[in-house]
């Protein structure tokens, strides 16, 4: 901006703006420049904060990252409440913080918008960041067609190698993800081998930015957590890189894994957790512009819709162009695929159409989904970024809790059951589920099309299917718990919108009934390779499942229009639905879901030869028996995949 204005923002009436009514703020001080952070150049850089409440505001360097006391340097006051000030010559490696006073309080706060720092997070670092390319890092990615091809796993970086038999070296870190070649207990394939050979197409990690409760300085200690506990948003996690002490090592082994999965054809979804910080108090937002980015009950209490003691405040100015310029960061720095948003809920409307609108502009295959749950924070219903406001959000994918819990039961009641162990009278919300969502009353969701809906039955939140079976199913045999976990994935993975399974979901995971095991042991959350080597007919049958998503498109249709032309529902029993698939493009498919604990005798569309790719045990592309005429006899608790021989 030019002097004139900059001059105009030092009279602004600084000093008699309540913090706890940011609309003046967002009127008086919203900074649209896209400088705010450090900006590097090899012969000098600059700073700019943005911290309309102070009164002054320093910029402190440090020579190294346990140092106490550094050297302060004072901050010139700019336009829209920011300070700026910057240092000539090559700063790379510089460690600082700033420091604001407002009103008689100084404190000092790592820069929010900084992209490197110290171990556990406490220092910011100014970074030469083509220096953190690896070797190879390219901008190419596995091709995508639609979002409807996309099939996720979701993943815990540590839980895929940290197993004692994974036959992985670099055990909990991202150099792990990507080790080729891997074997565990009985020369089963491991790690990246293990995801590749699924066929699924994206792997979603849940967080890797810096999150606060692990100590990055005793990494050799017993340590887990999932990580929803933000610290600084644009740097990765330290405890997930070969030595936290290094801040450019984080960046550059990031991306080593995100280019060596892209290179094995795998994209990858990065989970973002905006929606609230570790703690207000030492939360780097609050130390800077307190209370502004932080959404209060009338009361003046901090809402908490998140359950973790604060909700942010997205509707507000800065706080909206924080998310959308952290998200276009790392989606451009780090040649990211996707984004899951937590608690997506929690932001408004507005927020998230403009994140998808920028990550659009970078590129169109680029997913935005989050957990549209109604959640209990001061914004108007109407503004929310739920499910019920989907129709308002087009492109924005929602976690669908109807399915999940139509298949297994309510997840906040661990005794209900649901479609596959024993709840009657599902068949309809199933058969919408199928369709996509898009028939759900309002007041569930308002889907506008198929890539609006993602899918799932567990995640890693609540019990693993298989630990919820085991709950309300207790006298059930191992085998027909098994066929109960089948044909629930057999849904997922056979409904029409994006499917999502759960890392371990294959080899029916059990975390020994823990429900919330976000920072259990490594004994709970790892990925039991011992295990995935028992259960490996339960493995193929997930491939075969997968495979046959891949290879007709009738499973991935992409509008309304479409699902109501191409997708029939056909009679069936009580506890069982069935139908068919039918595309000018492919062969007709006839789909049966049987989850009563009896045989069931379905009549098909007509008279002729079926070959039956899916029958409860085996799934794929090859033909199990071929049947001839129109009825087809369904094994209990079985899903059957039928396809039509032509003549």
């Amino acid at each position: 901006m030019d002097n004139e204005t900059e001059n105009q923002s030092e009279s602004l009436p600084i000093a008699n703006i309540n913090p706890i009514n940011p609309s003046e703020l967002d009127e008086l001080y919203f900074y649209e420049g896209k400088d705010l952070g450090n900006s590097y150049l090899k012969d000098k850089t600059s700073f700019r904060l943005w911290a309309p409440l102070a009164a002054e505001a320093k910029l402190v360097t440090y020579n190294n990252w346990e140092d106490t006391d550094g050297m302060e340097i004072q901050m010139v006051r700019s336009e829209r409440g920011t300070w700026t000030i910057e240092l000539s010559g090559d700063q790379d490696g510089l460690i600082y913080t700033y420091k604001v006073r407002v009103g008689e309080t100084w404190n000092e706060a790592v820069d929010p918008y900084v992209r490197a720092v110290t171990v556990n997070g406490h220092k910011g670092v100014v970074i030469d960041l083509s220096d953190t390319n690896p070797e190879r890092w390219t901008r190419d990615k596995p091709p995508l067609e639609k979002a409807e091809d996309i099939i996720i796993y979701e993943l815990h970086t540590r839980d895929l190698s940290i197993h004692p038999e994974s036959g992985i070296h670099h055990k909990g870190k991202f150099l792990g993800v990507i080790e080729a070649g891997t074997k565990g207990p009985e020369g089963t394939k491991t790690g990246l081998d293990h995801i590749k050979d699924l066929g699924v197409t994206h792997v979603q990690f849940i967080p890797i930015f810096d999150f606060a409760t692990v100590n990055e300085m005793k990494l050799n200690e017993p340590q887990y957590n999932w990580g929803y506990d933000p610290q600084n948003y644009n740097a990765p996690e330290g405890s997930y890189s070969t030595d936290p002490y290094q801040p450019k090592l984080r960046i550059r082994e990031l991306k080593e894994m995100i280019q060596g999965l892209h290179d094995h054809g795998l994209r990858v979804i990065m989970d973002v957790v905006y929606n609230h910080v570790y703690s207000v108090g030492d939360s780097n937002f609050h130390k800077l512009v307190p209370t502004y980015f932080f959404r209060y009950n009338a009361d003046g209490t901090l809402s908490n819709g998140t359950g973790v003691g604060n909700d942010t405040a997205s509707e507000r100015k800065m706080m909206r162009k924080f998310i959308v310029e952290s998200v276009t960061y790392w989606a451009k720095e780090f040649n990211l695929d996707g984004f899951r948003f937590d608690l997506m809920g929690i932001h408004d409307v507005e927020t998230m159409n403009e994140v998808k609108k920028e990550l659009a502009e970078i590129d169109s295959t680029l997913l935005v989904l989050g957990e549209g749950w109604d959640m209990n924070t001061p914004l108007a219903q109407e503004r929310k970024a739920n499910q019920k406001n989907a129709c308002k959000m087009p492109g924005i994918a929602h976690f669908n809790d109807a399915i999940r819990d139509g298949l297994k039961g309510f997840v906040m009641n661990e005794h209900d059951k649901g479609f596959v162990n024993g709840k009657p009278g599902m068949e309809e919300i199933i058969k919408k589920s199928i369709t996509g969502g898009l028939k759900y009353d309002d007041d569930i969701a308002t889907y506008q099309r198929p890539d609006q809906v993602i899918n799932y039955v567990e995640a890693h939140d609540n019990y693993t299917l298989w630990d919820k079976l085991l709950i309300t199913n207790p006298d059930a045999t191992e085998q027909v718990r098994k066929q109960m976990h089948k044909l629930a994935s057999a849904v997922v993975l056979l409904s029409q919108g994006i499917p999502m399974i759960h890392a371990g979901q294959e080899f029916m995971r059990t975390k020994d009934g823990d429900e919330n095991s976000y920072q259990s042991s490594d004994w709970i959350n790892r990925l039991d390779w011992k295990r995935r080597a028992a259960l490996d007919r339960e493995v193929e049958y997930m491939k075969g499942l997968i495979s046959l998503r891949k290879n007709h498109s009738v499973f991935r249709l992409s509008t309304p229009e479409e699902i109501e032309e191409h997708l029939h529902f056909i009679d069936a029993p009580p506890n069982a639905v069935a139908f068919t698939l039918k595309h000018h493009y492919d062969t007709e498919i006839a789909v049966i879901h049987n989850a009563n604990w009896n045989t069931i005798a379905i009549s098909l569309p007509h008279e002729g030869d079926w070959s039956v790719l899916v029958d409860g045990q085996r799934a794929g592309l090859d033909e199990i028996e071929r049947i001839k005429g129109s009825q087809i006899t369904v094994s209990p608790l079985s899903s059957f995949v039928l396809k039509a021989i032509s003549n």
